[in-house]
This record gives structure tokens, C-alpha cells and sequence, in this order.
């Protein structure tokens, strides 16, 4: 049995030829019935996003490089692409490369966004897409639980996801450092562009209730309320809602700060100098520089906030390098384990023959002794002829090593017997001086 992955991702390919070839969900099942009668794999499922698509599969006893021809020319027809170029743009892993891909990509190690974690729910879903297909057996079954084995251990015992590293996520995480509790607070955000959308979205998974957006149009601002909640204000009524705002956040294209020092004093002053967390994510700046020098503001700029990430980055560096020593570890192990596999089926069939070997001797046996045979003469002959049948194979396969100069295959047949080198010498030597005595 043996792992191939196959597919593009966002390294290898561009977005146009990303787009051509995804699935939706709904796909999936169809396209993976497809694809198994298609092909010689004898396993598979298909993990499709925006920056990857790639093919996990098992095969027996069929070359790879012929599998991985046989699922381009399925997914170039399937999705009616230039073959050329998809394979241009492809790449193929086997085995312990293909396990390791997989290890990776549900850490986010191969992620756009190192570390990200909605890739692992996506994998998943994958898998129980492809389990609930049929087309998954107890190869990719086992690949994908020590992959997830392998990214929850790794999400635990390093910070490969546990630092933000967007402005917008820097944001809250700085929001969260100052107030404990965020869904007693209120938000202010200035701008209604992807940046406050994406910040809105992250202070809303933390738990914020209470948001209030103003922008220069009211039709935009409530595009965002809608998705989110709140209340949507223009810009001009910033001096009315800023007293009630425990956080800002702003982010706009205008040339000339929004907010001035004047208003966010007569605010504290209405606040009773409870202290106000700021964010200015804009460039050029939003906020007048000198709202910092104010006692009870914390003011952070984009500079700041790009401090943070690029501090973020390189933890998140830091722990990617240890989560790749932990699944080439993980790696090494499963693929250990796989092989013990192969050995277990192995011994079973060595063991069945043996066993027919016995019993048809002990039949013989017993034959004898029931035709009133000496059963010293029985027992003697029942030894005999096992240890010749049970070692004959073996004898044959040894001479022929050693008459071919095998001399590897003799040191690991030495092994298997459980010989040392002077046994084997000693024997080999005490047969050649019965030779020559005969």
C-alpha cells in the first residue's frame, strides 16, 4: 500500500487556474465516484479551496507517476481545463512526503496565512465528505486521524495560531488586553472598507455586542450593521456617540484626520476620564497624533499594529520550525507503524503455512500410531519431517544467496534466525570438516 497527493495549490498556481479547477461541496461526492472509476487508485478524497486543490490517494501495487497522469487527465476533462498547463502548474508526493503534506497543510504549515486555522475544519470536511462517499478506506481513514491527531497536539503545545498577524486581528487582540470582558463594551468604528469589516468580524467572534459604525455615507455603515449588528451613525455625529465608546477603531481614506484632540477631551470629560482604547489603522493618519499625549487614552497607530504582527510572524515562525520537527517525527512514526502492518500480514501468512505443514504432519502421525507404529519411531519421524519441510525453503533461498555473493541478504537471513556471526561460522566451518572427513 502506498500515499500519493496530487494537486495545485496557491504556491504553485495562479488564481485563474485555482478557480478552474475547485469543487464546491456539493460536487465532491459525484466527482470523487468519478475519479475512483477513472483511475487505478484504490482510495481517495479531495480537499478544494481557494488556494489549493489536492487529491489524497491509496494505491497498491500501481506506479505513481501512472496514477498521477490518470487523475490530471480525470481533472482536466472533469473540469474541461488545459491539460498542458495544469500539469505545469501540478505536483505529485508519494509516501513519506505525501504523509507529511498531509500533516502540514491541517497545521497550516502550507497555509497563505502561516498557521491559519479554518484549514483544518475544511480538511475535515473533506474527509467526511469523502467517508460518507465510500471512497475512503482504512489507508486514508488512518492518514487523515493521525493528521488531526497531529495538528490538535501541535495547536496545543506551540503558538503556531496563537498570535494574530493582520493589522485587523492585531487590533483586537490589543483590545483584549485592555478590557477582560468584551461584550460589556462599546466599539466605535470609523470606515465601513474590508479592514473594518475583517476587525469587525474578529470583535464579534470575541464576544462584542454593542457597535456602533460611522461612515461618510449612511448606506454603507449599515451594510456593515446589517451583517453584524449595531447601530450605523454618519461621521458628523462622531462628537455624540464618542462619549458612550469605550473602543475606537478607524480606518478611511480621508487626506485630514476625522478626529481631533478637542473632541476626545470634551468626551473623557463626559466619560468621566474612563479610559478610551484607540486604534488608527489609516494612512494618513486619522486620529491627530496628539490625542496620545491625553492621560486616559491608548493610542496605537498602524506602525504599531505592524510591530506587533511582524513580532507575531516571527513567534509564529518560531513555533512553525518546532511543528515541523514534530511531524517529521509524526512521519516517521506513522509510516513505522504502516510498515509494521505489512509485516503482521506477512507473519499471519507464514504462520497459516506452517501450521497447514503441522497439521498435515501430525495427521500422518496419528495415522501411524493408530496402524500400532512404535511411537518413539512416530515422534522421531514427526520431527524429523517437520524441521525439514518448515526449513527447506529457507535452506534453498540461502544457498542460492550465498552462491550469488549475497552477503547482505546472508547478514539479515543471520538475524532473522537469530544466528550470531561465530554460530554461523562455527556451523559452516564443523559441516566443512565433516566433508572432508567423509
Amino acid at each position: 500500500m502506498g500515499y500519493i497527493t496530487a494537486g495545485i495549490n496557491h504556491k504553485t498556481a495562479p488564481v485563474s487556474l485555482r478557480e478552474q479547477v475547485a469543487f464546491c461541496a456539493d460536487q465532491l461526492p459525484e466527482a470523487l465516484h468519478s475519479a475512483k472509476a477513472c483511475t487505478s487508485v484504490d482510495e481517495i478524497a479531495i480537499l478544494s479551496t481557494c488556494n489549493r486543490t489536492e487529491i489524497y490517494c491509496v494505491i497498491h501495487d500501481q506506479p505513481a507517476n501512472g496514477c498521477f497522469d490518470q487523475l490530471l487527465n480525470w481533472l482536466a476533462r472533469y473540469h474541461q481545463s488545459d491539460h498542458q498547463q495544469l500539469r505545469e502548474h501540478s505536483y505529485l508526493l508519494n509516501d513519506n512526503k505525501a504523509v507529511r503534506q498531509m500533516m502540514r497543510v491541517a497545521c497550516g504549515l502550507d497555509s497563505l496565512i502561516l498557521g491559519e486555522p479554518q484549514i483544518l475544519g475544511q480538511l475535515k470536511s473533506a474527509y467526511a465528505i469523502a467517508k460518507g462517499a465510500g471512497t475512503t478506506g482504512s489507508g486514508l481513514n488512518r492518514l487523515f486521524q493521525h493528521s488531526f491527531t497531529t495538528a490538535k497536539q501541535i495547536r496545543t503545545e506551540t503558538a503556531i495560531n496563537q498570535q494574530p498577524i493582520s493589522v485587523a486581528y492585531a487590533a483586537t487582540g490589543l483590545a483584549r488586553q485592555i478590557f477582560a470582558d468584551l461584550s460589556e463594551i462599546t466599539v466605535l468604528l470609523i470606515g465601513a472598507g474590508d479592514t473594518i469589516e475583517l476587525t469587525t468580524r474578529h470583535l464579534c467572534q470575541q464576544g462584542v455586542a454593542n457597535i456602533i459604525v460611522a461612515n461618510r455615507t449612511i448606506e454603507r455603515a449599515g451594510r456593515l450593521t446589517a451583517m453584524f449588528g449595531g447601530k450605523a451613525v454618519l461621521l458628523s455625529d462622531l462628537p455624540r456617540v464618542l462619549p458612550a465608546s469605550d473602543i475606537v477603531i478607524s480606518s478611511t481614506a480621508s487626506p485630514v484626520p476625522v478626529l481631533g484632540k478637542g473632541t476626545v477631551e470634551r468626551a473623557l470629560k463626559l466619560r468621566k476620564h474612563r479610559p478610551m482604547f484607540m486604534v488608527d489603522i489609516a494612512v494618513p493618519r486619522d486620529i491627530e497624533p496628539q490625542i496620545s499625549d491625553l492621560a486616559d487614552v491608548f493610542l496605537y497607530t498602524v506602525d504599531d499594529l505592524q510591530d506587533v504582527v511582524a513580532d507575531n510572524l516571527q513567534q509564529r515562525k518560531d513555533a512553525a520550525r518546532q511543528a515541523e520537527r514534530m511531524i517529521e517525527a509524526d512521519t516517521f512514526e506513522f509510516m513505522t507503524r504502516l510498515r509494521a502492518l505489512d509485516a503482521v500480514n506477512l507473519l499471519r501468512v507464514y504462520r497459516q503455512n506452517a501450521e497447514a505443514v503441522r497439521d498435515q504432519e501430525l495427521k500422518k502421525a496419528l495415522l501411524s500410531l493408530a496402524k500400532g507404529a512404535q511411537p518413539e519411531d512416530v515422534l522421531l519421524q514427526l520431527a524429523r519431517t517437520l524441521t525439514n519441510k518448515l526449513m527447506h525453503h529457507p535452506s534453498v533461498q540461502l544457498k542460492n544467496a550465498a552462491a550469488k555473493g549475497q552477503h547482505k541478504q546472508l547478514e539479515w537471513a543471520q538475524k532473522l534466525l537469530g544466528l550470531n556471526p561465530g554460530q554461523a561460522w562455527d556451523s559452516a566451518n564443523s559441516q566443512q570438516s565433516s566433508d572432508y572427513e567423509h
